[in-house]
């Protein structure tokens, strides 16, 4: 997702506003669709866990980290592809595929065709977020052109505070229908999208990653979250598990050997070498984990414990993630007399200040607004002050031609960190239908939470710029 503004052909010329207003609109509702499908499947987990109980529920984490292990593998690789080639054709070939795949997951007769249905919607989203961005940065210039990013970039917040809400409708339907609401709302996508864009690619002749890059990073992350939620049931010393361990871990050096030594690295690695873009990757990866470990273990709490209906979840985890915009805009206010360092420290502490208010307060008999209620606001205020800096502290001080490149590789990072914290989730809470008190297993999986969130606040506190450092 390299996408040089100035360098794209001919074809992306301005266009008129009326066309400009159903550009933004179709690239930013398909990107609000990606990140949907992020938070939407968290509250169908339990009825999609009821249609195949053969499986374990380390089994049935697949579904959610099938998905964020390809997203985030491919995310950098296809967008730099797509930019080379043509974005409006990237973008469409991504919409199709993640619209027929949510077609295969809906009618999946079994889990681990579900599993394989959500590792190509994958395919297709990540294809089509970076094309994306692509697309409206080649659209739209000036004032406009920063409009329309933080319009496109809000649809992620929106995203997660409707996805709850959103879900828990559905799913009282049938879990089935978190995946066809994708079908209608594709094909009209992809109808206006085939009318309304205009075609565009960077011409400065940088190459794609290689796929190595991309399959290291599949491998990587993919073994760890097959060690961390197979533990239990293996044995932690079994030799599967120490095999997973081992493979991740050969899986974290190959990739880091491509980044330093390949020409066509998955990371350039000048980028690295950037002080801000460095420790906000390193971050946000821990901030992500406590985020989508704090969503699952929320959910998953009360549905399986306090047995509330799928469409009360939605409304009862909904709080924390409206308050998201709403520190959002005081952290902007705040970044003129503080740092962003500092501001991402706070949000982190406060996030983890919210799990460990939550796993000290909650019991199998107690009340949602006493117990839960506040953890959730408090939680959603720390995303609110830690996510939006980090995801802008990260590129600020990359040039403009490596902006998009470098907003790619941030949200790989937020989806790793998103595979991590599910697995240490699923780690603590082995066959919850076994389990006599639940009380302990979502406790430590708080704690796991808190700590990881504590991580992304000491990287954040390097996320200071080196002046001594020239812009990579």
């Amino acid at each position: 997702m390299t996408g040089r503004p100035e360098s794209v052909t001919q074809d992306a010329a301005p266009q008129s506003r009326d066309r400009s207003g159903l550009v933004l609109g179709v690239l930013s509702l398909a990107a609000f669709m990606a990140a949907l499908d992020l938070f939407i499947v968290n509250v169908a987990f339990r009825d999609i866990g009821r249609s195949f109980p053969e499986e374990s529920l380390s089994d049935q984490s697949w579904v959610l980290n099938a998905y964020a292990v390809v997203y985030a593998a491919l995310l950098v690789p296809l967008g730099r592809y797509a930019d080379q080639r043509s974005r409006k054709t990237g973008f469409i070939a991504g919409l199709v595929v993640f619209t027929v795949a949510s077609l295969a997951c809906a009618l999946a007769p079994n889990l681990w065709f579900l599993v394989a249905a959500r590792a190509v919607q994958a395919v297709g989203a990540a294809a089509l977020t970076p094309t994306s961005l692509g697309l409206i940065v080649q659209t739209f210039s000036g004032p406009a052109r920063t409009r329309a990013v933080r319009i496109w970039a809000a649809t992620g917040a929106i995203a997660a505070a409707a996805g709850p809400v959103i879900g828990g409708s559905l799913v009282e339907l049938s879990w089935r229908w978190v995946f066809l609401i994708n079908i209608p709302t594709g094909i009209l996508a992809v109808i206006v999208a085939v009318k309304v864009l205009r075609d565009g690619r960077d011409t400065s002749g940088t190459r794609a990653p290689g796929p190595l890059g991309a399959f290291f990073v599949i491998l990587a992350v993919g073994a760890l979250a097959l060690a961390l939620v197979q533990g239990n049931d293996w044995g932690w010393g079994n030799p599967k598990t120490v095999t997973a361990f081992a493979l991740a871990a050969a899986g974290s050096a190959a990739l880091a050997l491509q980044i330093a030594r390949s020409s066509r690295p998955l990371v350039d690695l000048a980028l690295l070498q950037v002080r801000t873009f460095r420790w906000s990757n390193l971050s946000v990866i821990g901030f992500g984990a406590a985020f989508a470990g704090f969503l699952l273990a929320g959910v998953l709490w009360a549905q399986l414990v306090w047995g509330y209906s799928d469409i009360k979840v939605g409304l009862c985890v909904a709080p924390g993630p409206l308050m998201v915009p709403v520190f959002a805009v005081l952290a902007q206010r705040a970044a003129r007399r503080v740092s962003s360092s500092a501001i991402t420290v706070t949000g982190c502490l406060l996030f983890a200040a919210g799990c460990v208010l939550v796993l000290t307060s909650v019991t199998v008999d107690g009340a949602y607004a006493t117990q839960l209620l506040p953890a959730l606001l408090i939680t959603g205020a720390g995303t609110g002050l830690a996510l939006p800096e980090l995801l802008a502290t990260a590129t600020s001080e990359l040039p403009p031609e490596r902006s998009t490149t470098g907003s790619a590789i941030v949200n790989t990072s937020r989806q790793i960190g998103a595979v991590v914290g599910v697995s240490l989730v699923i780690a603590y809470l082995p066959d919850f239908s076994g389990i006599e008190d639940p009380v302990p297993g979502f406790q430590h999986a708080w704690w796991a939470c808190a700590i990881t969130a504590v991580l992304g606040a000491g990287a954040a506190m390097f996320m200071r710029p080196d002046r001594g450092v020239s812009k990579a």
